[in-house]
């Protein structure tokens, strides 16, 4: 591309920050370990969260909310992988939704959208990063979801159904979350001061009574939270890297 005409439409596109959400417990992990840190195919699996959003060409910068005792060890991961779009690593807060909001705090003045990405979703390509985040820069806030296999049913406390809920209208949603910042913003400071907890992002936009758009998301891009998830992850990284 002529460099002018790439200069130009770098210009009409809008600023985004990506936030990582690297700040969890990883409880259901077991043996105390921080599965962010854990080796997928020999790279951290966080590591390769962050070179998918450092190969995204709408993501210009990325924000990390970690826990205190890995700011250091997150902040040289960075360097030895070359994520040279991490301008920071900061301290996560007491929840998912304050340490988003604790990176969201620290972007770029002149950035338009967020795109809030969990660091345990490691094989998700710099392509559905993109396509959410033009999605977005359209309607205001997407996400990308994919169709739910199973039936799901509501249930009682006591373990009773309740009812059966119909599965054509349900969708498992995915990050990159993408939104504009003021909006998520003060969606996440809402939540916060209501004490209302919230399981992700778009929630917290939706309370604020905004819509938030699904697109077609990948069934390879899973969150990493137990043992058996890192045995599906290699198995899926490993068909990729063969063009399966």
């Amino acid at each position: 591309m002529i460099p002018f005409l790439k200069k130009l439409k770098e210009a009409r596109r809008p600023r985004c920050a990506a936030l990582v959400a690297a700040a969890g417990s990883s409880s259901r992990m077991g043996g105390g370990v921080n599965k962010l840190l854990l080796p997928l195919d020999g790279v951290p699996v966080l590591a390769r969260t962050l070179e998918s959003l450092q190969l995204a060409e709408g993501v210009d910068e990325i924000i990390v909310a970690a826990r205190e005792e890995d700011l250091v060890e997150i902040s040289q991961l960075c360097r030895i992988y070359g994520i040279t779009k991490c301008v920071k690593v900061v301290r996560g807060g007491e929840s998912r939704a304050h340490s988003v909001l604790l990176a969201a705090l620290e972007v770029s003045p002149d950035t338009e959208l967020l795109a809030v990405q969990d660091g345990a979703r490691p094989l998700v390509t710099p392509e559905l990063i993109d396509k959410v985040i033009h999605a977005a820069a359209n309607c205001g806030g997407a996400a990308p979801a994919v169709a739910v296999k199973d039936t799901v049913k509501s249930v009682k406390p006591d373990g009773a159904v309740e009812r059966t809920l119909e599965r054509n209208a349900l969708r498992a949603v995915q990050t990159p979350q993408v939104f504009q910042a003021d909006l998520l913003k003060a969606a996440l400071q809402a939540a916060l001061e209501q004490n209302v907890p919230v399981t992700d992002d778009c929630s917290a936009v939706e309370r604020l009574g905004k819509t938030v758009y699904l697109i077609d998301g990948d069934e390879r891009n899973i969150k990493i939270t137990t043992p058996t998830d890192m045995i599906l992850a290699e198995a899926l990284l490993q068909a990729r890297e063969e063009g399966r």
